[in-house]
């Protein structure tokens, strides 16, 4: 009877077998796995490694279905308050009760969305990246745009139309190049900051009550205070009135979703961050543990209840294509500042995260761009227009996509698992849903961890950019917010930047601050080479010779994640080097001399190398001819019989 060992390995050899079938097949070839024998194939991508990337993707973004449903139904939605009662209809029957709907409704449009979306940009732009409802953005739509239950200057229906509008005009930007350039005029050295702004913003999400294993709260008398206490001794500021860190479902996330699961990448186990997730949800789902999820209390009775049901689907009934197109009068007006309150914020977020993502893969060219940026930008542009159709808020990149990227994701296979989870959800919602925050918030933890590794890349050497990055860095978590965080990044190193200019200007650089000659160049980025690939196409077909640039690399170009990391962000920061500190003009033909020289002179390095090997084997071979004579010269001990004449090649044991 063969052992269980036996039959794991037959198991993981078979599994192994299909998975090298699958990457050598047409399919294969599509999302360029490894083996697939595409001229640009990504190294280290398998069928299975995409998967399972996938799924820890989702399971980490798993929360927003109910976070973002319970985020954007603050907004009120459709809901109307009868006449004659309060702002936000408090304690109003008929308006709670519409509440619960509209709830179920954005349940069902966040999933739907978060599906969609993820599938299409993998597929289209082969990113391991998923795209759903943002997060921060989804509080800035509630609660500063629409208002609770309605109470700001701007209706919900409107919003919507102007997000809907939103998305068009950054397909626009980002045909004409103008979100690529964005990305491109901000500093390296800040860039670098984004990446390691958005850890510590993971970390706080992983740290807070909503989303994670609730050890910090927000504070009244401080901007942040310990937490750790079970949600019944939070008052009503949301501080632990007691029990400060006795929760047992903080500590079960801690232990066995963090330090367990770090435990096993310390042995490189795969799919380790799904088992943490799964080990921490399957132990909070029975009610009479302390560490429950479904406590008896109303709000748990009512997770519970959609928790028996497993499988069910509510179709969205009051929030799909409501926007308002009568924009005269005073819509006209709330149509504009939502507008221009969504279009300076949205930029800044969706491309900065965008960016980030894709930095994270390792995928971000010397030239500052990624493979197929046109096609991802206009993508997410699409998916704003489309979301507004579903009544939620801005579709951005989720930055809980480094979890997967992290487990191995390389391709738009990992996006694509994880947006058929989500579009899965719709079906098996009670189930999907039901994941604890405490079972993700170390898992967003330990992707903190990972991203915040690019701080070594950031300039330190000199003020002028160590102080905008540390603002860009700390201003995000503390805002809760990637647009804020990188506009104070942005406005400290102009004013900061332009003050020291002026004195080294107006004093003929005989007064330089300290440091002077470690500081990074800073580019515009609007020259030639900045132009989106479908206008460079038409410049070579209609203009050849003129303005002729390297294009960015096209293959995604991936290696494992722990060079990435550092290979990613040592060429984005320091992409800007001695060319940029030369204002010198080459011309083509110079540029081609200059080509043909450097591969002269790689082609004679190359000869002389094999000469070298040549001249090194004949001697080697002569040394082992004289010894093979001098030992024959010898006097030679008479074997047996059974082995005279026999070879002695075979006189130690076989390695194979």
């Amino acid at each position: 009877m063969p052992s269980l060992g036996g039959l794991i390995d037959n198991l993981m050899s078979k599994l192994s077998a299909v998975d090298d079938r699958i990457n050598r097949s047409t399919f294969g070839r599509v999302f360029r796995l490894d083996g697939s024998g595409h001229p640009k194939t990504v190294r280290g991508a398998s069928f299975f490694r995409e998967i399972r990337a996938g799924l820890t993707t989702f399971a980490t973004m798993a929360y927003i279905v109910a976070v973002n449903a319970a985020v954007l139904a603050d907004s009120g939605g459709t809901c109307e308050c009868p006449p004659g009662t309060d702002p936000g209809c408090p304690n109003d029957p008929d308006y709670e009760l519409c509440q619960t709907g509209l709830k179920r409704d954005l349940i069902t449009a966040t999933a739907a969305l978060a599906g969609l979306s993820s599938i299409v940009f993998g597929f289209l732009t082969n990113l391991p990246v998923a795209l759903g409802p943002g997060m921060g953005l989804n509080a800035y739509f509630t609660y500063q745009v629409v208002g609770w239950h309605g109470t700001g200057e701007v209706p919900y229906q409107i919003a919507l139309t102007a997000i809907f509008v939103e998305g068009f005009i950054f397909i626009f930007l980002a045909l004409t190049g103008m979100r690529q350039w964005l990305v491109r005029m901000i500093p390296a050295t800040i860039k670098t900051a984004c990446g390691v702004g958005i850890g510590l913003f993971l970390t706080e999400i992983g740290l807070s009550y909503s989303a994670g294993i609730g050890a910090i709260t927000g504070g009244f008398s401080t901007p942040l205070a310990i937490g750790g206490c079970p949600p019944e001794y939070l008052d009503k500021n949301g501080e632990c009135s007691s029990h400060i860190m006795t929760n047992p479902g903080m500590w079960i996330g801690i232990f066995v979703g963090g330090i367990f699961v770090a435990f096993l990448m310390a042995f490189k186990v795969k799919s380790a961050i799904v088992i943490g997730i799964g080990i921490v949800s399957i132990m909070s789902w029975p009610r009479n543990t302390s560490f429950t999820y479904f406590p008896y209390t109303e709000a748990g009775e009512e997770r519970f209840q959609f928790f028996k049901q497993v499988v069910a689907f509510h179709p969205i009934e009051s929030v799909l294509n409501v926007q308002n197109w009568h924009l005269h009068g005073t819509s006209g007006a709330q149509f504009a500042l939502a507008l221009i309150t969504f279009l300076y914020v949205d930029i800044i977020d969706c491309t900065a995260t965008l960016y980030s993502m894709a930095k994270f893969c390792g995928v971000v060219g010397d030239d500052g761009d990624f493979p197929r940026s046109t096609l991802a930008y206009c993508t997410d542009a699409i998916m704003i227009s489309i979301g507004s159709l579903f009544g939620c808020s801005p579709v951005t990149a989720f930055i809980e996509s480094g979890a997967g990227i992290a487990e191995g994701g390389r391709t738009g296979l990992t996006a694509i698992s994880a947006g058929i989870c989500f579009l899965v959800c719709l079906f098996f919602a009670p189930i999907l849903a039901s994941v604890p925050p405490w079972a993700t918030g170390s898992t967003l933890i330990l992707v903190g961890c990972l991203m915040i590794r690019q701080v070594i890349n950031i300039n330190w050497q000199y003020i002028g950019d160590a102080v905008p990055s540390f603002v860009t860095l700390a201003f995000m978590p503390f805002s809760y917010s990637v647009a804020y965080g990188l506009i104070a990044g942005m406005m400290v190193y102009v004013v900061l930047n332009t003050m020291i200019w002026a004195v080294v200007r107006l004093t003929n650089n005989k007064v330089t601050p300290s440091n002077w000659e470690e500081k990074e160049v800073y580019d515009w980025g609007m020259g030639a080479r900045d132009l989106p690939g479908w206008l460079k196409c038409l410049r070579r077909n209609f203009l050849p010779g003129r303005f002729q640039t390297d294009d960015a690399k096209d293959g995604v170009e991936l290696v494992d994640n722990d060079s990435a990391m550092n290979a990613a962000t040592d060429s984005s920061s320091r992409s800007n080097s001695d060319e940029e500190e030369k204002d010198v003009s080459i011309t083509h033909s110079q540029h081609q001399q200059t080509v043909a020289q450097i591969l002269a002179q790689a082609q004679a390095a190359q000869a002389h190398a094999q000469a070298q090997a040549q001249a090194q084997a004949q001697a080697r071979a002569a040394q082992a001819s004289q010894a093979e004579i001098e030992i024959l010269e010898q006097p030679q001990p008479r074997l047996p019989t059974r082995l005279q004449g026999s070879p002695r090649e075979h006189d130690l044991p076989s390695l194979d």
